[in-house]
């Protein structure tokens, strides 16, 4: 939920200065990145990937991908940042053990890990399909479960597809008004439903087992 909310606040201050600071036209803004050559993509790929093995908000970055990449080049930079990040954390988390993961990722950690021994390949697909869960303490405790790195590799590389598909075109769309940033708005908006739903269901579960 607090991730929810910081998303949202996020957006906000996004939106804000892109109405109210002077900034260039948008085809400018991407001529002077496709100057760089390769190493305007190169370089923000490194930029995502490294905030993947952090708990650092990533969501802002993709919108930032599809402004200055586009929507199409925008998803293949971000996409395969994003899974490099992803599969370095699942190795890290390995390698670290539990004792520092769950220092590092805390009570979240805990619950995912569970989740994912439980289920395997099909968690792993629907944990990511929810924007708001936490993308990098998910990383670092698939590191920890039983699970092989195929399924999490191949979990991952599905589940993440409609959250980021929708954040790039918000980012490459979002300064037009029509169809394709609506669209992105309403996958969104129902995927954060969707985690909020299954954070509250998770909750109640765990409240009945308690007692």
């Amino acid at each position: 939920m607090v991730k929810a909310v910081l998303l949202v606040v996020a957006l906000a201050v996004f939106t804000v200065a892109a109405l109210l600071l002077p900034l260039p036209p948008l085809e400018e803004i991407r001529g002077l990145v496709a100057e760089a050559g390769w190493w305007g993509p190169v370089g923000f790929g490194l930029g995502y990937a490294a905030p993947t093995l952090a708990p650092l908000p990533k969501n802002v970055l993709s919108i930032g991908a599809g402004v200055l990449f586009g929507f199409g080049p925008g998803l293949l930079v971000v996409y395969l940042a994003a899974m490099v990040g992803a599969s370095a954390a699942f190795w890290l988390g390995r390698a670290l053990g539990r004792e520092a993961v769950e220092r590092f990722t805390g009570t979240r950690g805990a619950k995912a890990e569970d989740v994912l021994d439980r289920h395997g390949f099909v968690a792993v697909v629907g944990v990511r399909l929810v924007p708001v869960l936490p993308f990098t303490a998910i990383n670092y405790s698939a590191g920890l479960t039983s699970l092989g790195w195929w399924p999490y590799f191949l979990g991952t590389l599905i589940g993440i597809v409609p959250g980021t598909a929708s954040y790039l075109a918000l980012g490459a769309y979002g300064f037009d008004s029509g169809a394709r940033a609506e669209l992105a708005l309403a996958v969104l908006g129902v995927l954060t439903l969707a985690g909020v739903a299954l954070a509250a269901r998770a909750r109640r579960r765990s409240t009945t087992t308690d007692v």
